[in-house]
């Protein structure tokens, strides 16, 4: 009688790896912010300084998300970028009249309402400016980058001397609307209302951007684009269309941040752009190439920095982002969230 030997059972195949998430950033920000309690001494003046810090770092960040866009995804390194952050704000002046009713009122509502189509209107011409400028300057310059330095900077200072034709030379004024001026009081805490507007926009454009790289038809393009161009161009897709609107985009975003930062300024020059740009490079060095979470990160970290170091160790204020991107760079040479492992 033949005996029939039972099946072997086999193995269940081992799950594919997920992608882990890296919250050592993350931590190191909280403990950041953590550390400097005990160090300030004062509890309504940290709590102060930090919102402050998230609403400065979350200018910073819209400002140089583009940038990081561009960079990271594009290859192109577009050192004109603070030429954009200018026009945003010359072009949020010239909708000072009209606007003044809603401006001048004390309507939350009315508020909002002038500050969405001033950044409407801001982020529409510096698109277009964008496309135009992505076919004069950057087009010649793919795949050199010496020649996108000397260009873009180039390009940079022809687009703010424009500025300066159009405008004149005085500095320019932003009033911020009536009813986001002052400060909410919780306590023996004061915020000022526009930071908190400020923290608000910022929030909404990091979770835009990140859905739409990571949830959307078009940010798999783009990330496949920059992995690999052939491969997406023989499936039908023109590579390049995508690359002039990711750089359209990241203009518009330039545009943005400088409207919210003439809103905090109040009075700018031509040079307000110019001002922040040392920043926003190190912001998308240390936070990773194209990555938007470590460019979020890496404003985070530098808005801080400056805040707390400002206010314990004065004298060492202007190179407190130095000592940051030093200490980054060190830990994490490739940045905090490399595109390639994020």
């Amino acid at each position: 009688m033949a005996v029939v030997e039972a099946p072997q059972a086999t193995a269940a195949p081992e799950p594919l790896p997920g992608r882990q998430r890296d919250w050592l950033p993350a931590a190191m920000i909280v403990g950041f912010i953590a550390l400097a309690l005990p160090l300030i001494g004062s509890v309504p003046t940290w709590i102060t300084l930090t919102v402050a810090a998230l609403a400065m770092g979350m200018m910073l960040f819209i400002m140089a998300s583009g940038l990081t866009l561009v960079f990271g995804l594009m290859d192109v390194m577009n050192l004109g970028h603070a030429a954009f952050v200018a026009v945003g704000a010359y072009t949020a002046t010239l909708l000072v009249g009209p606007l003044k009713g809603l401006l001048a009122s004390p309507s939350v509502g009315a508020s909002l309402v002038a500050i969405v189509a001033v950044i409407a209107a801001a982020m529409a011409v510096t698109a277009a400016l964008g496309w135009v400028y992505e076919r004069l300057f950057i087009k010649p310059a793919y795949g050199d980058h010496l020649k996108q330095i000397l260009v873009t900077i180039g390009s940079m200072i022809i687009v703010e001397q424009l500025v300066l034709v159009l405008f004149g030379v005085n500095q320019m004024l932003l009033p911020l609307p009536e009813a986001v001026r002052g400060s909410v009081v919780i306590g023996e805490v004061g915020i000022e209302r526009y930071r908190l507007v400020a923290v608000g926009v910022g929030a909404v454009v990091f979770v835009a951007l990140t859905l739409l790289l990571g949830r959307t038809r078009i940010g798999l393009l783009i990330r496949a684009g920059v992995e690999n161009r052939a491969m997406v161009e023989a499936l039908g897709y023109r590579v390049r269309g995508i690359f002039v609107g990711v750089f359209v985009a990241g203009s518009a975003l330039a545009g943005l941040g400088g409207v919210m930062w003439a809103f905090y300024r109040e009075q700018f020059t031509v040079a307000i752009g110019a001002e922040v740009l040392v920043q926003m490079l190190i912001i998308v060095v240390i936070g990773g190439l194209g990555s938007v979470a470590g460019c979020f990160a890496g404003a985070m970290l530098i808005a801080l920095a400056t805040n707390y170091v400002g206010f314990l160790l004065p004298d060492l204020a202007l190179v407190s982002n130095i000592l940051v991107m030093t200490g980054v760079l060190l830990w994490r040479p490739q940045g905090l969230y490399p595109v390639n492992q994020h």
